[in-house]
């Protein structure tokens, strides 16, 4: 089915009369920054974390009805819709989900495997039937990064082989280098470039003890996954090369490595020493699929505050927050609505509530306000703007991103994912002291969350970026803040439970929002343009030409 795209109803209407009655311009940043309130917050919230939207799944008519809540309270404040729709940017996607799956181990007698009881199978975005036979090769985590004097295909030759490989990085590679390599994207990238024909993922001990098989195989298949689709037709990110992708339950990669050169259990100590252990199974398999496709649509929503320099405003800072969650899913035969409150209600309340202080009082580079479509299906709607942007790409000179700001405590300090490989690690270390927050490294290195979220997506397109959250830190000091974190994590991210009854700090969320605001307004006040510092590792890898 295809979504319908957002249409302007009462509320776009109602905003677009309100605009007549706004108040005189304030006369200073900081006044700017006092019309960011409790209660607008708290009313954006209330109504993006209802049960009205449904859990905002892309292309489902709760997102568009929260696409249109969006564009309304951005008319009310003053921002110009940017558009090549209006205040939209409709995004072409393709939803594939599957339909049957095969992974078959050969040997003397073949032994045919179980699907979820076994191993899982990812749908294909373009074909609908897919099929290799080929030997295995293990590598490692199947990562190549020679300038960290690390590879896992040193002297391995997958050309026409399936290669199976664990997921991470080895820890050799610090921080958010790591991250990169240990994306499935950078792998499949580097696998199909060598001439692989297959991909197996194994599963880490880690893994197993977070969440068992017995329970993760529950999840399999139970949502579409999705791909914008290019002009041509074409998947984005797909690797054609690369035909059937499998992950393998920890019994049947015991299988597969039963008369290996190296033991599953070897492979599994090896790999997490950090130690290159690569291998020809000496084994084939068979992997298979069968994958159904639906056409769809559904918007990003995009607004403008133009800049008031002639000679800048036509740079642009662009202040990103996904609008979509996950939707619904029938347990026991009931409906449970998956709501987002925190994830990424909360974080498109702050970048409304930016937007209002800019609309109010605009600074001399252009802003331009984008909510996100289809981040939890892959960072979608956020690299598709950046492959078409609204404005000539070149013109982009910095994102800042939200997703997913916990308020669970009163915060004290402030991480800035990404800010320390530019020199927008200046003006986020500025906004946080102006707000009472101390600035803290990230703490959590291991979840790889610099390229987990939109900001990626500008990265990838050598546009410094940085991705702002609460830290750890609080007023409170009888607060064992971190186990309040890992709670939240373990027991509300990507659940149910993630709706409006999650306690919320709202003074350190109106804070915190002026401290996202005055990131953007150290950028777009003037200066030079941000630049990635010397030598480092993703603007030389992604630097623009």
């Amino acid at each position: 089915m295809t979504a319908r795209r957002p249409a302007p109803g009462a509320c776009l209407l109602t905003a677009l009369a309100l605009v007549a009655c706004a108040a005189p311009p304030p006369a200073s940043v900081n006044d700017a920054l006092d019309l960011i309130g409790q209660r607008a917050l708290q009313k954006h919230v209330a109504y993006l974390a209802s049960d009205g939207l449904e859990g905002r799944m892309t292309g489902r008519p709760g997102y568009d009805k929260a696409a249109e809540y969006v564009a309304g309270q951005l008319a009310a404040m003053g921002v110009e819709p940017a558009g090549p729709d209006g205040w939209y940017q409709p995004v072409p996607l393709r939803s594939y989900t599957l339909d049957s799956a095969e992974f078959t181990l050969h040997g003397e007698a073949d032994r045919r495997f179980v699907y979820r009881d076994d191993f899982a199978s990812f749908p294909d975005p373009v074909a609908t039937e897919s099929r290799v036979r080929a030997e295995v090769v293990y590598v490692g985590y199947g990562v190549h990064a020679p300038e960290f004097g690390y590879s896992d295909y040193e002297g391995i030759d997958v050309a026409g082989r399936i290669v199976a490989a664990y997921r991470g990085a080895p820890a050799s590679i610090s921080g958010e280098q790591r991250a990169y390599f240990a994306s499935s994207l950078t792998k499949l990238r580097e696998a199909a470039a060598r001439g692989a024909v297959g991909a197996i993922t194994l599963r880490s001990r880690d893994a197993e003890e977070k969440r068992p098989w017995s329970e993760a195989k529950t999840l399999f298949g139970r949502r579409p996954q999705m791909r914008w689709i290019t002009d041509d037709g074409r998947a984005a990110d797909h690797f054609p090369a690369i035909r059937v992708r499998t992950y393998l339950s920890p019994a049947t990669a015991g299988a597969l490595f039963a008369d290996a050169p190296i033991s599953y259990e070897a492979s599994l100590d090896r790999m997490e020493a950090g130690e290159p252990a690569s291998a020809h199974l000496g084994v084939e398999v068979t992997m298979a699929n069968a994958s159904r496709h639906t056409s769809i649509s559904s918007p990003n929503v995009v607004g403008m505050v133009r800049g008031t320099d002639p000679a800048l405003a036509d740079e642009y800072v662009v202040y990103t927050a996904h609008l979509d969650h996950i939707g619904t899913v029938v347990e026991d035969g009931e409906t449970r609505v998956y709501n987002g409150a925190y994830d990424n209600a909360m974080g498109v309340a702050l970048m409304l509530e930016t937007a209002r202080s800019f609309a109010a009082f605009p600074p001399r580079r252009s802003l331009l306000f984008v909510a996100l479509t289809a981040e939890e299906r892959g960072l979608l709607g956020s690299d598709y703007f950046v492959n078409h942007p609204v404005v000539p790409a070149s013109s982009i000179v910095a994102n800042v991103n939200l997703d997913m700001p916990l308020f669970l405590y009163p915060v004290a300090d402030l991480i800035a994912f990404g800010s320390g490989h530019s020199s927008l690690q200046g003006p986020a270390e500025r906004a946080a002291r102006a707000e009472g927050f101390a600035f803290a490294p990230d703490p959590m290195p291991e979840e790889s969350l610099f390229v987990r979220s939109d900001q990626y997506s500008f990265v990838r397109k050598g546009i410094p970026a940085l991705f702002l959250v609460p830290g750890f830190g609080s007023q409170d000091d009888g607060i064992d803040r971190e186990t309040i974190f890992r709670e939240f994590i373990g027991n509300h991210y990507h659940k149910p439970s993630d709706d409006s009854s999650r306690p919320v700090d709202w003074g350190s969320a109106v804070r915190f929002a002026r401290a996202h605001a005055r990131i953007g307004y150290a950028v777009a006040m003037g200066g030079p343009r941000p630049r990635w510092k010397e030598d480092n590792f993703f603007g030389e890898r992604f630097a623009r030409p």
